[in-house]
């Protein structure tokens, strides 16, 4: 009766069962002090779930999870954060997507549900389960606040966390959040501890930049997000010349608060300097922030910056990655005259780079996108192995080689490494989902394609691919409803949408895979 929403009925049957038997179980006091709350009769309610809280299992959560979104109901905050506090001492990895899946609120109305749902989310019950830490140390470099007069100086502070986070990537000890991820927070206050348990990790590095033109202030602090305790701080004021040497100095003195050692061949990665022109360093983060923009027009003037960095250091590798970069986004952009051409200059000016430094993990992800996009699959492969090899916490470069090993016939190999770029990448673009569907579908796995399709769907609902592996995984799991409804998305973003032009984009190396994948968006209406 409770729980089919007739609580005036379940408080009599109780209070009924109560009489008959004086030595009655604890768990009945959570049945009337239930009852009680979907009356409305808080203090009742709370007085009945305290009683059973103090006669049953210390060890279960369950009294203190009723108590917390009950007390939430009554307006007493505080004491609901206590008791979601109890339950996650209890269960650490308690969340409320794990009590829904386990049917813990079976009412009958929806509404009820949601209302408690609302209930613990407030009082701080965490909608998933956070992420187990790594077995090393673990860091999210959260994006330096700009302190400066001038927003255009947002660059240079966004300039200086990535150049943190690629330095600190390169230490196969350390676990490090990708940028993707950490720059969520952009612009957002935020508690240290909350960053730690949605990203799952350790230490957090938070900081500051205030520039002129002839001075620059950094302030940076580490702390250890289980303790709060703050392990590192340090403020620097400099010429700007000097940003090379800061940027080393915060990243020895982060690794050196967390104990961590490096071998030989990393000290020469980690301090592998591009360039010493300032000029050509600081035009690089300007085209690195258009690149990031995601529009044609960004594109663009990304081109234009990183041309003009390469005029004031022909030996800057980093200029002739982004330039690269350019390239290739002209052809998905649909944007290049000669998408043929647009590939060979990218292949070109990446080989440049890593003619320049043969130990950038970004350059070798890049050339093993571009040879399985040129369906060279071996050559990709192994570029993109090299990749994964000189930056071990490298995000995209995960997600590039699970990439080419999919396309080139291998999606069970490619599923685990795909993982471990989102979990290097917990808020990962939607590309690396439906990159995982993909995997996924091919292994036969069809419930896990599709809701990694969907995930795909959720964060980009404009996106062409999304819909168009969305309408594929749906149609080969038999759910032709759903892939109906994707592919007339697919018809409503790209009305010049054509299965011929489409199919020649796709690089598998098996001709029947991309058979499977016509004929699925074929029998979804797709023309």
């Amino acid at each position: 009766f409770m729980y089919s929403g007739r609580p005036e009925e379940a408080i009599e049957l109780v209070k009924k069962a109560m009489r008959l038997s004086p030595y009655y179980p604890a768990w009945y006091l959570a049945v009337l002090g239930n009852a009680y709350r979907l009356k409305g009769q808080y203090e009742e309610a709370i007085t009945l779930l305290e009683s059973w809280r103090a006669r049953a299992n210390p060890r279960s959560a369950l009294p203190h999870l009723l108590l917390a979104f009950t007390y939430e109901e009554a307006g007493r905050g505080e004491e609901a954060q206590v008791s979601v506090a109890e339950v996650l001492k209890r269960k650490p990895k308690a969340s409320i997507a794990g009590y829904l899946k386990a049917n813990t609120f079976p009412y009958k109305d929806p509404a009820d549900i949601e209302r408690v749902i609302d209930s613990l989310r407030k009082a701080g019950l965490p909608d998933k389960p956070p992420l187990s830490l790594p077995d090393k140390p673990s860091i999210a470099v959260l994006p330096f606040v700009n302190m400066s007069d001038d927003p255009k100086q947002e660059y240079f502070s966004d300039g200086l966390t990535d150049q943190i986070i690629n330095g600190l990537s390169k230490v196969s000890n350390l676990f490090v959040i990708a940028r993707n991820s950490t720059f969520t927070y952009k612009g957002k206050p935020v508690k240290v501890q909350k960053v730690a348990e949605d990203l799952g990790v350790k230490y957090v590095l938070e900081g500051s930049v205030q520039k002129t033109a002839d001075r620059i202030r950094i302030t940076a602090q580490l702390i250890d997000a289980t303790t709060g305790h703050h392990l590192w701080s340090e403020r620097y004021d400099r010429d700007p010349e000097d940003i090379f040497a800061v940027q080393d100095d915060i990243t020895m003195e982060i690794m050196k608060a967390m104990q961590v050692k490096l071998s030989g061949g990393e000290q020469a990665r980690v301090w592998a300097r591009g360039t010493e022109n300032l000029e050509a360093y600081m035009k690089v983060l300007q085209a690195l922030e258009n690149i990031y923009q995601i529009n044609i027009e960004s594109n663009a003037r990304a081109r234009q910056l990183a041309e003009e960095a390469i005029a004031l250091d022909p030996e800057y590798s980093s200029a002739y990655l982004l330039l690269s970069i350019t390239h290739m986004m002209d052809v998905l952009y649909g944007s290049s005259k000669s998408p043929r051409d647009s590939m060979a200059r990218s292949m070109e000016l990446t080989q440049k780079s890593l003619a320049l430094d043969d130990s950038s993990a970004d350059a070798h992800s890049q050339l093993g996108f571009l040879y399985t996009m040129t369906r060279q699959h071996d050559k990709g492969i192994a570029e993109a192995e090299r990749a994964v090899a000189l930056n071990p916490n490298n995000a995209n470069a995960y997600n590039r080689l699970g990439l080419a090993l999919r396309f080139a016939g291998r999606p069970e190999e490619a599923v685990p490494v795909i993982r471990k770029s989102i979990r290097l990448n917990p808020f990962p673009p939607g590309a690396t989902y439906y990159n995982l569907g993909m995997a996924y579908l091919y292994t036969g796995q069809c419930e896990e394609s599709i809701a990694a399709c969907e995930k795909a769907l959720q964060r980009e609902n404009d996106n062409l691919f999304a819909h168009v592996t969305a309408t594929v995984a749906y149609n080969m799991c038999g759910r032709e409803e759903e892939a109906r409804a994707t592919a007339a998305d697919v018809s409503r973003i790209n009305p010049k949408f054509s299965l011929e032009y489409f199919a020649k984009r796709l690089p598998y190396k098996n001709q029947a895979d991309t058979d499977r994948y016509i004929a699925a968006l074929r029998k979804a209406g797709l023309k």
